[in-house]
Order: C-alpha cells, then sequence, then structure tokens
C-alpha cells in the first residue's frame, strides 16, 4: 500500500489482509492421545448400531493441525479431544486458545468442524494480552440453560458489543465437515455507520485485493467485512470454548462404543483479519528485539510508534495522536522546543488553549518552558540565547530569581547586586535583612551615617561618642552638623569640663579696640574681688594686675 500519493500528502496505511491463525499453533486443554493410547469410535448414519473404532495415538492429532489448512501431503488433518467416555462432555469443557502474537483486527472466525458440531460452544476474545476474556460469539440450540443468555441474531444500538447467541450451527448434522462462520460486524447496526458510532469506533479500510477463493470461498456478504476496522474487532487472542456435545440421546444408556463415538475434532480453523496499526502501517512483519527474540510488530508511519502504531513518536507529540482515518491521517507533529530540547510529551490542556500541544522536557542550557522558551526558574537571559546563573543570596534576598538585568529583589537593608551585604549605615546580616544603624548624622564621620556591618557601631566626629554617635565627648558640647569635630570645646576657664549649650541664649560678638583706655571693660579675681585693669597704649590691650602677677 502507497503511504504517500504524488503530492506527497500523507495517506492512511492499510496492512495486507491475511490469515493470522495459519500455522499459529492452538492451545488445547485436552487432545486424543496425550495421555496414552485410548479407543475412540467413528458414528456412521444416525441410528447405526455398529461402528467403526480405532486407537488414537500421542501426537495423532496434534493441536497443530487446527491451523495447518490440512492441505499437506493432499491428507485431511484434524485435532480431535478424548471422548465423552473420558469425561468430555458438559459441565466439562475443552478449551483451545489462539495467541496472535499482536493485536489484530478480525474481519471473522471460521471452524471447520470433523466431528458434528457441537451442540454449545462459544468464542472469546482478549483486547490485549494483558486483559480478561470477554465473550465474543455464542453457539447453542440451548442459549439461555447453557450460557444464561437469549437467542438473538442480531444487536440492537446501544449494545453492540454485547456478544449474541445463535441455534443455527448446532444441528448434529453434518457429521463430519460442518463449518461455523463468525463475522465481527455483521447483525451490528452501526456498521452501516461507522464514522458516527459511538460504539464500535470505525475507521474504514480499503476492500481486499486479493481473491475470494484465497479467503476460503467466503460469500459476499462475509467479504464486504473485510475492509474494516474497529475497536470491537481488536484482539490479540482469541479462545474457542466446546461446552456441549451434539449426540443421539444414545448415550444414555452408558454403552461403552455409544460414548466413545462422541468427541470434539476440528479439521481447520482460520482467522480473517489485518495486523492492527491504527492506519499508520501497511507493513506488518516480524522483527527482532535486541535481546534476539522475534515480535510481530507494524512498520510504522506518520511519525507513529509501538507495535500497532498506537502513539506517537517521543520527539512528535504536537498534536493528539489518532486513528487514521479517510478524511485525517493524524499525523504526528514535532515538537518545537527552539532546539534545546529531543524530547516532549503531549499536554491536553495546552493543547486547548494554544492549538499545539508538545510539551518540552530535559530543556538544555538552562531553559524550560513549553517550547524551552525562557530561562528557567532563577536564571536569567543574559546575552543572546545564554542562561546564566542568578546566584541571588539566599540569605539576603527576597527571592532566588533575579530580574532580565541578573539584579536580585533584596530584603531590608540590604544591598547589592546580588543581595549579598548590608546598605550603608545598616549591619548585622541575617535572613530577616539587616538592621538600621540609626547613626546621628550630625555626629557621624564626614557627616555620612555609617557604622561597622557586624557590630552596628558608628563611627564618630573627633569630639562625639557612643553607638549612634549622639553624645558629645566630656569637655564638649554643641553637636552641629556644620561642625567638622562634631561638638565645640566647653570655655569654662579650667574650672569644670562639663558643660552644655545654654537654653534661650545665643552667641553674641563683641568688640573693643583700646586705642585709648579700658573702654570700660572690668576684671575680678578668681575670688571675685575686683581686679585693676590697666591700659597698654603701645600695644593697645588692657591686663589685669594682682598681686603684683599679670594674667
Amino acid at each position: 500500500m502507497n503511504v504517500y500519493f504524488a503530492e506527497a500528502e500523507s495517506r492512511r496505511c492499510i496492512p495486507e489482509f491475511v490469515n493470522a491463525a495459519y500455522k499459529v499453533q492452538m492451545e488445547a486443554t485436552n487432545t486424543c492421545g496425550d495421555h496414552g493410547e485410548m479407543e475412540y469410535c467413528q458414528q456412521t448414519t444416525a441410528g447405526a448400531s455398529s461402528r467403526s473404532c480405532e486407537t488414537c495415538k500421542p501426537g495423532q492429532f496434534s493441536s497443530y493441525y487446527l491451523t495447518d489448512r490440512h492441505y499437506e501431503h493432499n491428507e485431511i488433518t484434524w485435532w480431535q479431544s478424548e471422548t465423552m467416555k473420558e469425561g468430555i462432555q458438559y459441565p466439562n469443557q475443552v478449551n483451545l486458545t489462539l495467541h496472535l502474537g499482536k493485536s489484530y483486527d478480525i474481519t471473522y472466525v471460521r471452524i471447520m468442524f470433523y466431528s458434528p458440531r457441537p451442540q454449545s460452544f462459544a468464542i472469546y476474545r482478549r483486547a490485549s494480552e494483558n486483559s480478561e476474556w470477554e465473550p465474543y460469539q455464542y453457539f447453542s440450540a440451548s442459549c439461555r440453560e447453557t450460557y444464561g443468555v437469549q437467542e438473538q441474531r442480531g444487536a440492537e444500538l446501544g449494545a453492540e458489543t454485547r456478544a449474541l447467541c445463535t441455534s443455527e450451527y448446532s444441528d448434529i448434522s453434518p457429521l463430519s465437515g460442518g463449518n461455523v462462520v463468525f463475522s465481527t460486524l455483521e447483525g451490528r447496526p452501526s456498521a452501516y455507520t461507522f464514522d458516527s458510532s459511538p460504539e464500535l469506533q470505525r475507521c474504514p479500510l480499503h476492500s481486499h485485493s486479493g481473491s475470494p477463493g484465497d479467503l476460503y470461498n467466503l460469500t459476499p456478504d462475509t467479504m464486504s467485512w473485510l475492509g474494516t476496522l474497529n475497536e470491537w474487532v481488536t484482539a490479540t487472542d482469541l479462545r474457542i470454548s466446546l461446552d456441549r456435545l451434539n449426540t443421539f440421546g444414545d448415550e444414555i444408556f452408558g454403552d461403552s462404543q455409544v460414548l466413545q463415538s462422541y468427541w470434539y475434532a476440528i479439521a481447520d480453523v482460520a482467522v480473517g483479519a489485518r495486523c492492527t496499526c491504527n492506519g499508520h502501517a501497511s507493513i506488518c512483519d516480524l522483527q527482532q528485539l535486541a535481546d534476539g527474540t522475534e515480535i510481530r510488530a507494524c512498520r510504522c508511519e506518520h511519525n507513529t510508534g509501538g507495535r500497532s502504531c498506537e502513539k506517537c513518536l517521543d520527539f512528535y507529540n504536537d498534536a493528539p495522536w489518532g486513528r487514521a482515518s479517510p478524511n485525517n491521517v493524524y499525523e504526528c507533529k514535532a515538537c518545537n522546543c527552539n532546539g534545546f530540547s529531543n524530547k516532549c510529551f503531549f499536554d491536553k490542556s495546552l493543547y486547548e488553549h494554544t492549538g499545539h500541544g508538545g510539551h518540552c522536557i530535559d530543556c538544555a542550557e538552562n531553559r524550560d518552558g513549553p517550547n524551552c522558551e525562557r530561562c528557567r526558574e532563577n536564571f536569567f537571559q543574559a546575552t543572546g540565547d545564554i542562561c546564566s546563573p542568578c546566584n541571588c543570596d539566599p540569605t539576603g534576598s527576597r527571592s532566588l530569581q533575579c530580574n532580565a538585568e541578573g539584579k536580585c529583589q533584596c530584603k531590608p537593608g540590604v544591598t547589592g547586586d546580588k543581595c549579598d551585604s548590608c546598605a550603608a549605615n545598616h549591619y548585622e546580616f541575617t535572613s530577616l535583612g539587616c538592621k538600621p544603624c540609626e547613626c546621628s548624622d550630625a555626629g557621624s564621620y564626614g557627616n555620612t551615617p555609617q557604622c561597622d556591618p557586624v557590630t552596628g557601631v558608628c563611627m564618630c566626629k573627633q569630639n562625639v561618642e557612643g553607638r549612634r554617635c549622639r553624645e558629645c565627648k566630656p569637655g564638649f558640647f554643641n553637636m552641629d552638623l556644620e561642625n567638622e569635630f562634631g561638638c565645640t570645646p566647653c570655655f569654662c576657664f579650667g574650672h569644670s569640663s562639663q558643660c552644655s549649650s545654654a537654653p534661650k541664649y545665643q552667641a553674641h560678638e563683641l568688640s573693643a579696640h583700646f586705642i585709648r583706655d579700658a573702654e570700660k571693660w572690668s576684671a575680678e579675681t578668681d575670688r571675685r574681688a575686683p581686679a585693676t585693669l590697666k591700659f597698654n597704649a603701645n600695644t593697645q590691650n588692657i591686663g589685669q594686675y594682682w598681686e603684683g602677677a599679670k594674667y
């Protein structure tokens, strides 16, 4: 089958229609001869008193003959069970299990009996290798008694995936060569309206291109189902459960030869199917694994993968996976990771919001985002596409994430692009930030408040002291911002080292030239006694004389 047309437009792929059971050995829970030689008898004509009896030997009726099409060596081959004499009768059953080795989309199951067809038997399937067995179809002349269901040849809307039961193939005649054909879609109303069927979820395929004779001369009605695909028909394993033998009723007498004439025998089992590739592969073959084992798998197209092309490849998850149909191939689309990743997953929420569901993972170069379109957390885009670490100090930063310039958000009292030190006039770098030093502007050295970043002790002017530089040293007063030394020395004439600014007083300048005399200046001794002042015309100043000493 072609995958692409001339315009290079993707098209649905269709695997070859095959007999999926051919030469796949079935497992049988009972086979005549497996427990040593035993006698069995042939049914001749109804009511005949004489029967031809033979002995079955080990390997003579192997379950291999169930799927060999019995045309080898121009001889009919068949599998056969033990007889009713060995207890092969209801409620005991014989199971024949077919492991297809992979999921197939089953169109029909055809069984050719060598013995009379059973009075009751059923076909079961498993949708996957790990799922439970579920009934596919019942065949019985006693549907309610044997299987607890009523006879029904057609399904009803709303219950189309329920196993039906029919008595069509439950007559004892013919005694050999009777066929049973189960078509998976026959009798299902939605088989005619696949595109709108929520139950069968059908995706039609092209019709079979081979000769009908290659498929056991199936009727046109049966052939009409060969080109269909839906979940109802998907199976990895099939089981034929033989539950109740057909008899003439003469077994009630317990005659040994009569009991030995009733057994199950099947000449051939064929399963018409296509390998399940969900419309994304036209070839399904054996493929070798790394350990040397072989499995059957689809050669997937449309950027899909898996044994049944049931998923998108790792880097092709920008759109949801879907089974290919005539109107939509559902080709898996590559994710957009801007060259920083080759891995992504399908993000349904992202797809619903943006129309693109590819969510990139493991972005390189410290990038993040659904498309690796931004720097990852705690990184910033420094130059070009390069993402550099913020390196924010975890102690001094409000967040480890920096801004577009690489600068961090600092806690109170902290500074620096990375928030790694206390700001001016702050100290004690902790997880709460830095404490303010609260240094006095007037008392701080250079009128710039600053303190030791560890102890918080302020750096004071020459005549200032205290942790916050708020006090004048002894012998100094009047702290002033304009005073480069901070405080003014006390002028107590040696009588005190302590002073303070006098409230409600202000500095007032007095001047004298002493040109002619003392100009009304007076003086007193340290004992507050009046002292004599003498004017010196040469030096134009005055001086105090006390007991012959000059001050």
